[in-house]
């Protein structure tokens, strides 16, 4: 088997073992799901941060694959956002433990350029904004730092609900619905910009 191939089978047992067994997965058992011995691991990945890396990258393909649905939806603001934020919280239930590997990851400069785990998710949000305002007469660049914000609040509420379970989960999307929001029209109002609460977007337009 190729070296390319043998490398994806790798990543997918590690990616199969986070889900399953948690964070901590040792790579005596991502060994043992790829079907082979525990030190050719690393004649296909460059070392374990590396295979976390892929793995988190692999991770951030399967949420945005269940999300993205949910990005070409119209509808207004408080629409697009509780129906984005609901995907988002369905696939972190049924897949706990890689939600949880991929908010604790660091966002080191290494990943961001390579466009690894959290940052492919800020690609796609930055793009379905974009297209959300084409048709519209708003025009505005969103700060990645504030989209990385956003992302790090969901992440912190997310994973304390799947930690602590203290809450229904409809009513944790419809608090961090709110909390969204209100960031997102607090710095569009810092920049002198008005959205209507009752604006129809869509991406599609």
């Amino acid at each position: 088997m190729a070296d390319d191939a043998r490398r994806t089978q790798v990543v997918e047992a590690a990616t199969a073992a986070v889900d399953e067994l948690g964070v901590s997965v040792g790579t005596a058992q991502i060994a043992e799901r790829a079907g082979i011995p525990r030190p050719h691991v690393y004649r296909y990945v460059e070392s374990r941060e590396h295979l976390d890396a892929l793995v988190a990258r692999q991770a951030a393909t399967l949420l945005l694959d269940h999300v993205r649905p949910a990005f070409l939806t119209p509808g207004t603001g408080h629409e697009i956002v509780h129906g984005i934020l609901t995907s988002t919280v369905e696939w972190a239930a049924a897949h706990p433990n890689l939600y949880r590997f991929m908010a604790q990851r660091p966002q080191t400069p290494g990943e961001h350029s390579a466009r690894f785990g959290r940052t492919r998710f800020l690609d796609v949000v930055a793009s379905s904004i974009g297209a959300y305002l084409r048709g519209t007469d708003i025009t505005v660049s969103v700060p990645e730092g504030l989209l990385a914000g956003l992302i790090g609040m969901a992440d912190g509420t997310i994973v304390w609900w799947l930690d602590h379970q203290d809450e229904r989960q409809d009513a944790m999307v419809n608090r961090l619905t709110r909390q969204t929001e209100a960031v997102v029209r607090d710095a569009l109002n810092s920049v002198g910009i008005q959205v209507p609460e009752d604006l129809r977007l869509d991406p599609q337009a």
